[in-house]
């Protein structure tokens, strides 16, 4: 450590007023133009627009900064531009004299300034949130320059250099002292002291070449992609170029992810991947990785720091303080050996060595076994909302001891759904250890030889020469000189050698019904913890091993094998399953379990459904799945049979809806429901016109998709369509032609429409519609619509077909039925979705003469439609809306999202309108309130963002831009607010 804080120190910057300013433009450059100071740590940047058009950033250098340097920044640049086409660049203009390079006075001082062509783009300048590929956008440029800066030479400068990190322990011990937190500052030391201990024996194999040096958020240009987000296109400022390890570049570019918001050490992977992608990482240099950012931002803060110090003025430097430290203690948030190993797993290094094999059991095999309690997502006995109580997994443990009689484990490395908990998204869901607990006494023996340690009343450590720790708790028996000579307390941190086979303390049933808690660790430092979220689930396992190979002959197999992982499973779908047959987001979860309005994947994530509108009374209902269980052991045959359930539930149905609509057909699905209630209508009315509206979707058979006439679904739909088909203009009151006010004019343009029909010949046989405007966003009819739009189609002999697929059985909250909204009765009803909460199950409804009108056409049937099992789940539906209240708690939760929606319509300016009524919402974007420009690509990646907050919504509209608000209608007031406040957390931090 050789070096003082002197060594370091960059003295404040000469005053340059714009008198100054603007001579070095004109009498060293011969530009006249405004100048706007950009800030800078050390030196003075400038932002220059001249006429005609022209612009430029002029960089007046620190007095302490050598020509020669400078000329090498130019050079460097210049290489790139060659080596890389397609990067944007800095490229400087010659000055007056021909060199680049120009000397001014200011103040008695001699400085050296150069222009340069501005560089289109903007750099990150904030702390927003940072999307996926973002951060991979700016790892692909790090290993872009890296890649092709190393064929430069350049002169190396005499003095070491601050931004070097193979200075970076000098630096943090040089300038930590001037810290004005002490308590801060013996942080950071300790920190950057245990970062430099593993990087000496690594530093010798890094590679070492001119880098950038500075390749962060704020030195990159970026262009906004459609959705909004910076996309990185270009590197500017090379004030740092020099001499350095390779992969201190990367390192660079990682630290300066972490102070963006939401942002964790697993943030940086999809840098990291884009970099190697481009530049491949050596083994060394991965080793080396996560050491450089915890170095990186602790000279961020100790340099800062002394910044302010030495310029109190310098308002550049004070501003960046919070973001330095929260880019450093994000970067020791995580133990450095966690961290490496899961750089190695994302560049598909090898893992790190694990445990010696144990010379010795740990435990004896117990008479009868050990059983392995199931506490996963996948777990058959956790059902119910079971894995919500606080006491479960004890709970499952007394019942699986109490049949067993000897002993129950735990799993080691199961994502366990007794961790998972809504609302929290990054719950502690992984397991690092085992839980034994036992029925007799069991004896615990050393597996190898080590150095035992009491950590605690009931908890020992054995170390092993080469850094791995066998950790014990709940565990009686110790013995008394594990403490050490002259202890006298119950814990040590003196340790005694033990031979493999030694005791080490007995496990002992415990009244309670505690367990003792196994766990192997790498970690040197610190205790590692129990559980941790997934998102460094590679490093974690590879630091903290199975245990279970030093008490079981046989480990038993993990619940998730080959080929069942998230993104293996997608593949597989892929293979196997329909392309057409799309799925939710671009990397989807394993959706596994669903509980009320959340889903939880496979690895115990937990997300609020605020999409599902097919579950209505929400996922796992214990009355429908003990119902289903029931009937299907007793009878599931075809309605040809005769029973009571399909009679019980066509009564209810019938007994739902206006007088008249007396007659029942059980379906399986939407489509099948509406393309029969369209046969229905050509049957009684001998033709087959249909009038349908625009921006609709109602099915995929062959009847359904002919009067769906929704471009998303379907981009050729309008131009597709049968000529039977007749299409009405969308009755969008928030973008159609008519809107407000206005919107009262679709009512009598469309009963005009149809009146035409019959004039020229073709009076239409039905009109079919949702009553409530789903496909669009959940907007309501204009009032009087329906009725007027009825009243012309019936004049003309046609039947009313109303599509309550997706809106009916008390979404709206108001009003059970979407027709009832606008006052009408229809002819024909139509249901499906919401009707079975998940199993297929559809229903045509109309009266008795239209039904009987379907024998001119034959006979109809549906092999499972109406079956008993089917019937029993409509029936039970049913009697859960009415007596769980749903209905109802659509109304008033829906009206209190609602208002939650608007406010923050009113903060924030994406939001164009709050559509729909009850649970039946949608909040549609748009990029201008005037113009209505539909935010679709915004859309999409709010929808992205969410889900990593830990909500599932989609977008809908034929534009795409609105999100899709259908949840299951048990939706809690709070579940509610933790959707609105994560909308807020995007709108306002960015997606």
């Amino acid at each position: 450590m050789g070096f003082s804080a002197a060594d370091w120190r960059v003295p404040a910057m000469v005053a340059v007023d714009d008198a100054a300013v603007a001579a070095a433009l004109w009498e060293r450059f011969g530009v006249r133009g405004t100048a706007r100071d950009l800030g800078s740590q050390q030196d003075r940047n400038y932002r220059v627009r001249t006429d005609p058009g022209g612009d430029h950033v002029l960089k007046i250098a620190n007095p302490v900064t050598d020509p020669a340097t400078l000329r090498a920044q130019v050079t460097a640049a210049e290489h790139l531009a060659t080596a890389d086409p397609a990067l944007r660049l800095p490229r400087t203009r010659a000055g007056v004299d021909g060199d680049f390079v120009q000397r001014i006075t200011v103040g008695g001082v001699a400085l050296h300034c150069r222009l340069f062509d501005y560089v289109p783009g903007e750099p990150i300048m904030d702390s927003r949130y940072l999307a996926p590929r973002v951060v991979a956008r700016l790892g692909g440029l790090a290993g872009r320059t890296t890649a092709s800066l190393a064929g430069l030479d350049m002169p190396d400068p005499d003095g070491p250099r601050l931004w070097d990190l193979r200075n970076a322990a000098d630096v943090v011990e040089a300038l930590a002292p001037f810290m004005t937190d002490t308590a801060r500052a013996e942080r950071v030391v300790r920190e950057a002291r245990a970062a430099h201990a593993r990087l000496r024996t690594l530093e010798e194999r890094l590679p070492v070449q001119v880098i950038h040096g500075d390749l962060t958020d704020n030195n990159v240009v970026c262009e906004p992609g459609p959705d909004g987000r910076p996309l990185p296109v270009g590197v500017i400022d090379f004030g740092d170029l020099g001499y350095g390890w390779a992969v201190a570049e990367l390192a660079v570019t990682c630290a300066s992810v972490l102070h963006h918001h939401g942002s964790t050490p697993a943030s940086v992977l999809p840098a990291v991947r884009a970099f190697h992608a481009v530049r491949p990482l050596a083994g060394p240099e991965t080793d080396a990785l996560w050491p450089l950012v915890v170095l990186r931002t602790a000279v961020l803060v100790v340099s800062g720091q002394y910044d302010v110090l030495q310029d109190p003025g310098n308002e550049y430097a004070g501003t960046a303080l919070d973001r330095e430290w929260a880019m450093f203690e994000a970067a020791v948030s995580v133990p450095a050996e966690v961290m490496t190993a899961q750089l190695r797993s994302a560049v598909g290094h090898l893992a790190p060595p694990g445990p010696p094999a144990a010379g010795h059991p740990l435990l004896p095999e117990p008479t009868g076994g050990v059983e392995t309690l199931d506490l996963s997502v996948s777990s058959g006995v956790l059902h119910e909302g079971r894995w919500l109580a606080a006491d479960a997994e004890d709970a499952l443990a007394a019942g699986a001891l109490e049949r067993n009689g000897t002993a129950v484990r735990t799993r080691h490395g199961e994502y366990r759904l007794t961790r998972s908990r809504p609302g929290e998204p990054d719950a502690a869901t992984l397991a690092l250890g085992t839980e034994l607990r036992v029925a007799v006494p069991l004896e615990l023996r050393a597996p190898w030889a080590g150095s035992l340690v009491r950590h605690s009343p009931d908890g020992v450590t054995l170390r092993t020469d080469d850094g791995w720790s066998l950790v014990l708790d709940g565990i009686d028996g110790i013995d008394t000189e594990t403490e050490g000579d002259g202890a006298d307390t119950a814990t040590s941190s003196v340790g005694r050698a033990v031979p493999a086979g030694a005791p080490l303390g007995t496990l002992v049933p415990r009244p309670d019904g505690s367990a003792a808690h196994l766990q192997l660790s790498r970690l040197a430092d610190r205790p590692a913890p129990r559980t941790v979220p997934p998102d460094l689930a590679e490093g974690w396992l590879a630091v903290c091993p199975d245990p279970a190979a030093l008490f079981e002959p046989v480990v038993p197999a993990a619940r998730t094998g080959p080929g069942t992982g998230a993104a293996s499973l997608l593949e597989r779908r892929d293979r196997s399953f329909a392309a057409v047959q799309e799925h939710y987001f671009d990397a989807p979860p394993r959706i596994e379990r669903g509980w009320r309005e959340h889903l939880v994947d496979t690895e115990g994530r937990c997300y609020l459904d605020m999409l599902n509108n097919v579950t209505i009374l929400g996922h796992g209902h214990p009355g429908l799945s003990e119902a289903v269980h029931q009937q299907w052991q007793r009878l599931n045959t075809n309605s040809r049979f005769h029973y009571e359930s399909v009679v019980s539930l066509s009564e209810r149905l019938a007994g739902l809806l206006p007088d008249g609509l007396d007659t029942v057909f059980l379906v399986n699905s939407g489509s099948e429901a509406v393309d029969l209630a369209l046969r229905l209508a050509w049957a009684a009315a001998g033709r087959q016109d249909v009038v349908a509206v625009g921006e609709a979707y109602h099915g995929w058979t062959y009847a359904s998709d002919a009067v769906s006439t929704s471009v998303a679904d379907n981009p050729g739909a309008l131009a597709s369509r049968p000529d039977w088909v007749h299409v009405l203009p969308a009755p969008n009151s928030y973008r159609g032609s008519h809107r407000g006010q206005d919107a009262e004019r679709y009512g009598p343009l469309a009963a005009d429409s149809i009146r035409e029909l019959a004039r020229s010949g073709r009076p239409p046989a039905a009109f079919i519609c949702e009553p409530y405007y789903g496909n669009a966003g959940g907007m309501a009819l204009p009032d009087g619509y329906l009725r007027q739009v009825y009243e012309a189609t019936r004049a003309a002999g046609g039947l009313c077909v109303a599509d309550e697929v997706q809106v009916g059985y008390g979404r709206l909250g108001s009003h059970f039925w979407g027709f009832e909204q606008q006052g009408v009765v229809p002819d024909i009803v139509t249901v499906a979705k919401a009707m079975g909460n998940g199993h297929p199950l559809g229903a045509v409804i109309t009266s008795k003469g239209i039904a009987d009108t379907y024998r001119s056409q034959g006979y109809f049937f549906s092999s499972a439609g109406g079956s008993p099992v089917s019937s029993v789940v409509g029936l039970t539906v049913l009697d859960a809306l009415r007596d769980e209240g749903l209905q109802e708690n659509a109304r008033v939760v829906g009206g209190h999202l609602r208002e939650r929606l608007l406010e923050l319509a009113g903060r924030h300016p994406l939001i164009g309108a709050v559509h729909g009524t009850g649970l039946y919402l949608g909040v549609e974007f748009v990029r201008d309130r005037e113009t209505l420009e539909p935010a679709a690509e915004e859309t999409a990646a709010i929808c992205e963002r969410l889900r990593e907050l830990g909500v599932v919504v989609q977008p809908t509209s034929d534009r795409l831009c609105v999100l899709k608000i259908k949840p299951p209608l048990c939706l809690t007031r709070e579940s509610a607010d933790r959707f609105a406040a994560a909308l807020d957390d995007t709108l306002t931090h960015g997606w």
